[in-house]
């Protein structure tokens, strides 16, 4: 078994779709699966498969991020590079922190429009890519 991907309910569709793709997610596709709800799959560039759903029901109000999701991490290979495009395109990353000292990975939070916190991490030179069991060796 293996995760397929992590899917957030939102409250304007379109407005999230903007902040997705401004992150740099790309549309892999669209569903429509009745009564004006809509889903847009999404994946960034080079991977394979989807890892992000936006979720959109109408019918059910805005969404209420709540305290049960703490936040999606997103690794990134330049983080300086990324938070620079990122405030281009309007967004609002926070500051570079370093949460495991000076040699360990650097990062930035995001919020999204309907205040999903995300997390960007660059890992710091020879670290493999994603959080594996050597992490907690």
């Amino acid at each position: 078994m293996k995760t397929l991907f992590v899917a957030y309910r939102v409250t304007d569709l379109d407005r999230s779709l903007g902040f997705y793709t401004a992150l740099g997610y790309e549309v892999l596709g669209r569903v429509e699966p009745g009564d004006g709800s809509r889903l847009v799959i999404l994946r960034f560039p080079g991977e394979p498969a989807a890892s992000l759903e936006l979720v959109h029901r109408p019918a059910g109000g805005p969404v209420d991020a709540g305290s049960g999701v703490d936040h999606l991490a997103i690794q990134t290979d330049a983080l300086s590079d990324t938070l620079e495009r990122l405030a281009g395109a309007g967004l609002e990353p926070g500051p570079v922190e370093y949460p495991g000292g000076p040699d360990g990975p650097r990062t930035s939070w995001l919020t999204d429009p309907d205040g999903y916190r995300i997390e960007l991490v660059q890992w710091p030179p020879g670290h493999p890519a994603g959080l594996t069991a050597a992490d907690f060796a």
